[in-house]
């Protein structure tokens, strides 16, 4: 079984079973042969940290609130310039390395995660995350520079990088400044982007401040008047459920990193059978450890089928949807995540000729269960190879792995 795929400028041209037309060969300025090899579209991460990166490793068998307020924030509060500035590169070449061509961040010194996009090649969606722990002259200072980056950054690199509004939670945010943010939002014609019921804890929290759980609270607030991407979403109701299909809001599954943290596992079967579309993140490195969607697509494969004793559940085309077609759209990308002619030409390839993939029963079940970022051997996005034969085009790994070892022990 082969096939062709011909890529004109940014999107793919062309694409069929056996040998291409000869006016396609004529026309082309360059034939890679990849026998023994697998096209797939690029892989899509669609909720991530970058620069904490830096923080792999640090706070682990932590449960989230003592992580993140007891490992994490005071560390992060001695995060510089450089501290972004390698550890959102160190983030971005595991992901080129491990088949990830889009992927969604939410941080603070947004500009450096911005000029590493344009560096590295990736299609990225950016929100400039916005805590609100503070006085209100430091959450309008925050607010005016979460609207100026989505302003900056929305269309840059000829397209590849799009904005999104980005509060951090509804724990985090008061209400006065999240009202703004979705203002803010509507303004500028931008989802939101928000973490959402990650713990047992943070729904209690909010049912006793609000007297509703989060998602209700967020309604009632007029945030799902925005389109949305509600990241975790593990502790819902029956009725939030309902309630995130009806306003259409997304969701971003992050198996690992729930598990890890100990929050739980969102219940994607049932998202799914209500029409709301679902896509897979890693979080930051520093609660999954990797960057690694392949991890991601086979964890979540698994473990629904494990938690609800039905082999059926998430079977192969279903899963692979959610790392690759879902999860685009899930950050709100129509033409990217399937190799269709006139979409994105954001591909990848995978050395099929080992032991893995053998016998070639179900190639699509095989990239599901058993494919590692090893494997990946190109990467294209907008019709640029940003890595081939394993070797990454478009940043220096060897300065990057020095510089951001180097950035991690002076944090730690």
């Amino acid at each position: 079984m082969y096939g062709y795929l011909y890529v004109r400028d940014t999107r793919i041209a062309a694409v069929g079973p056996g040998d291409p037309p000869p006016e396609l060969r004529a026309e082309a300025e360059r034939v890679l042969f990849l026998g023994g090899r697998l096209v797939l579209p690029g892989l899509v991460n669609t909720h991530t940290h970058t620069p904490m990166s830096l923080l792999r490793g640090i706070g682990e068998g932590r449960p989230l609130t003592a992580w993140l307020e007891e490992e994490m924030w005071p560390r992060e509060a001695r995060f510089t310039d450089a501290s972004v500035y390698w550890g959102t590169r160190l983030a971005q070449l595991e992901m080129i390395q491990s088949g990830v061509t889009t992927f969604n961040d939410m941080y603070d010194r947004m500009h450096l995660v911005l000029e590493a996009v344009g560096e590295s090649g990736l299609r990225a969606v950016l929100g400039r995350g916005v805590i609100g722990l503070a006085p209100k002259d430091v959450q309008d200072a925050k607010l005016r520079e979460a609207v100026e980056f989505a302003r900056a950054a929305h269309g840059a690199y000829g397209g590849r990088v799009t904005a999104m509004i980005a509060p951090h939670a509804p724990y985090t945010v008061p209400e006065p400044l999240l009202v703004r943010m979705v203002e803010a939002a509507e303004e500028l014609d931008l989802p939101v982007h928000i973490h959402v019921s990650e713990t047992k804890e943070e729904v209690e929290r909010c049912r006793e401040r609000t007297g509703m759980r989060p998602v209700e609270y967020l309604d009632a607030l007029g945030v799902f008047r925005r389109p949305t991407l509600a990241v975790h979403a593990v502790h819902l109701s029956e009725a939030e459920k309902d309630l995130l299909a009806a306003r259409g809001v997304r969701v971003s599954h992050n198996p690992v990193s729930n598990l890890k943290l100990g929050s739980g596992v969102a219940d994607v079967p049932g998202l799914l059978a209500r029409g709301v579309i679902v896509g897979l993140g890693t979080d930051g490195a520093a609660s999954n450890n990797r960057q690694d969607v392949f991890h991601e697509l086979t964890t979540a494969a698994l473990l629904h089928k494990g938690i609800r004793h039905e082999a059926e559940v998430l079977p192969p085309p279903e899963a692979f949807a959610l790392a690759t077609r879902m999860g685009a759209r899930a950050l709100f990308l129509e033409d990217v995540g399937a190799l269709r002619p006139g979409w994105k030409a954001d591909l990848i390839v995978l050395d099929a000729a080992n032991a893995r993939y053998v016998p070639r029963t179900d190639l699509l079940a095989h990239v599901v269960y058993n494919a590692l970022p090893a494997d990946v051997t190109h990467v294209m996005v907008d019709g640029r190879f940003l890595m081939e034969e394993r070797e990454v085009l478009t940043l220096d790994a060897e300065r990057i792995l020095y510089e951001a070892e180097r950035e991690a022990q002076r944090l730690r």
